[in-house]
């Protein structure tokens, strides 16, 4: 009984984290999008894109506006009392995610190559847009092979790196490492680790999960 109480009270406080942290995950992406996104279409001018983007509008509006409709699908794509009584409607929001992180990294990609930025800085917005739209399509040809597990993996692993454009903002403007100097190679460090570093965590803490499974196949 003892245990059977021990078991319950783990699983509650589990349940508390997973509740507690999406909540937090929402609440940064909508801060994310107010901040960072809606002004974009506020502000339709070579101010509001600061004019080194305005030559570049169309490719940042497209990668803007097709991230931000990833960020704000992701969390319904994890929601498992959506997946259960409206598979549907999961399937939908899902197909439309996969859109924008294709359409986003795609548009990324446009702007790596044209950035003002440096070819350091390019490399590494590069890599964000390569990385995120192979995430994605491991997610969806696990899918279309109906590896459903293999498919929840990925899936998670491609909202890890969708979420670094919120922890990119972080760091490089909010948190103490927006203080590191010369400000360039501040930017190319926060524009490799807003996305490796999250991602790297993200296959160890999986990895680990199957170790103490051990007879589960490994996915």
């Amino acid at each position: 009984m003892a245990l059977e109480d021990r078991t319950a009270g783990t699983l509650r406080t589990a349940s508390l984290a997973a509740i507690v942290s999406w909540a937090l995950i929402c609440l940064l992406a909508a801060a994310f999008i107010g901040r960072y996104v809606f002004p974009y279409y506020l502000n339709f001018s070579p101010e509001g894109f600061h004019v080194v983007y305005w030559p570049r509008r169309w490719g940042l509006l497209a990668h803007v506006t097709a991230g931000m409709m990833a960020l704000a699908l992701g969390p319904i794509q994890f929601w498992t009392g959506l997946r259960a009584r409206a598979p549907a409607v999961h399937r939908w929001t899902g197909r439309l995610y996969l859109v924008g992180v294709a359409v986003g990294s795609v548009a990324g990609l446009y702007m790596a190559i044209t950035t003002t930025g440096g070819w350091d800085y390019g490399v590494a917005l590069g890599g964000l847009a390569v990385a995120w739209a192979g995430c994605a399509m491991v997610a969806w040809l696990a899918i279309r092979r109906r590896a459903i597990s293999l498919h929840r993996r990925w899936m998670i692993r491609t909202y890890v790196v969708t979420f670094a454009f919120v922890i990119y903002r972080l760091l490089d403007e909010w948190l103490p490492t927006s203080q590191l100097k010369p400000d360039h190679d501040r930017s190319v460090a926060v524009a490799w680790s807003c996305w490796a570093i999250p991602l790297l965590i993200t296959v160890l803490v999986q990895g680990l999960q199957d170790v103490r499974r051990p007879n589960q196949k490994m996915l």
